[in-house]
């Protein structure tokens, strides 16, 4: 009887550590990124680990509410949003738990990180003004809030307040100007708007070469992707068309991130961890920064040549955990003011 037992004990060891190992095999990724960069560095991490990496992509918004219906049963280990405010909306939820990595802490600069480890940035994306390079002299540009000069009248594109680069963008205005400041300011601005907010990034760049207005708002990898399209119409749009970095006298462009973090209910906690210290690690960063025109958090990496010929400027260095105490407080400006 004693020996069954001790067959019957020693087949549960074994069954629970064949399943530890299965389990110790993959990562589940709900990703709001869609890029072929990130599904090429996935199957990169793999072949290197031997981790495989499961994506669900999807839009922000719906991953975060799967998320919370899913609650302690999700099999998410690692979610990857294209906004600060979204990773903030995440952690405020309870959805993401602190991780605790020396190689992450070292590499993310301290604004761009959770400071107890929440959620990390992945990458950076610069909110700047496009301008029509024919109609417009870069020499006429200075900051966003100049954008609600009279000289500007019904020569301003800009996406909706949905946009969550826009909700961000503001909420780092109410954190530098105040809220009295920055009601003013978006008030000035959909004044000063050459049409009611539509379309994406991409959009407002060829409203630009349609002739619809003359100045946007637009975050730089946008440009940088239309410039590289496979469309040359979309490539003839972008050629028309500068780059101009805001605030470079004041507190510099407002800076956004794709971050990352590790769900609460993560059962893969370790590898999701190794995810991503990989994809901050050097190679991932210099593919990122190549493919997407996005800027690298890692400082060791080198911009590509097109990110050079745009320039070095100065970043606005607010912390961004602490524009989640503004971002409700944006939505309600934007309501107040009429921008759609």
């Amino acid at each position: 009887m004693l020996k069954i037992i001790q067959i019957l004990v020693a087949i549960f060891l074994l069954s629970g550590f064949y399943a530890c190992q299965q389990k110790s095999e993959e990562v589940n990724v709900y990703s709001g990124r869609h890029y072929r960069s990130d599904e090429y560095l996935f199957k990169k991490f793999t072949d290197e680990t031997g981790i495989r990496v499961n994506l669900v992509k999807a839009d922000t918004d719906q991953l975060i509410n799967r998320l919370k219906l899913e609650g302690n049963t999700s099999p998410a280990d690692l979610l990857i949003t294209a906004d600060a405010g979204r990773m903030i909306a995440a952690m405020e939820e309870g959805l993401l738990q602190p991780v605790n990595s020396e190689k992450i802490f070292s590499i993310v600069p301290a604004y761009l990180r959770d400071p107890n480890g929440h959620w990390f940035a992945l990458t950076k994306r610069a909110r700047v003004i496009v301008y029509d390079k024919a109609r417009v002299n870069a020499s006429e540009l200075n900051s966003y809030e100049d954008l609600t000069m009279p000289q500007w009248k019904n020569r301003v594109l800009v996406r909706s307040s949905q946009s969550h680069y826009n909700q961000t963008l503001m909420a780092s205005i109410i954190a530098a100007n105040g809220s009295e400041s920055a009601a003013h300011w978006a008030a000035g601005l959909v004044a000063n708007m050459a049409q009611p907010p539509r379309g994406n990034d991409r959009d407002q760049v060829k409203a630009i070469a349609a002739g619809t207005g003359d100045v946007a708002i637009v975050n730089t990898y946008y440009m940088g992707l239309l410039l590289n399209s496979t469309n040359p119409e979309e490539r003839e749009v972008a050629e028309q068309a500068g780059i101009f970095f805001p605030n470079q006298d004041g507190r510099g462009s407002h800076v956004n991130i794709s971050g990352m973090g590790v769900t609460s209910a993560s059962a893969n906690t370790e590898n999701a961890i190794r995810l991503m210290e990989f994809m901050l690690d050097f190679p991932a960063q210099q593919t990122l920064a190549e493919e997407n025109f996005e800027y690298p958090v890692n400082p060791d990496v080198l911009w590509p040549e097109l990110l050079e010929e745009w320039g070095q400027f100065k970043e606005d260095t607010v912390a961004l955990s602490r524009l989640g105490q503004h971002l409700e407080e944006a939505m309600l400006i934007f309501n107040r003011v009429g921008w759609e």
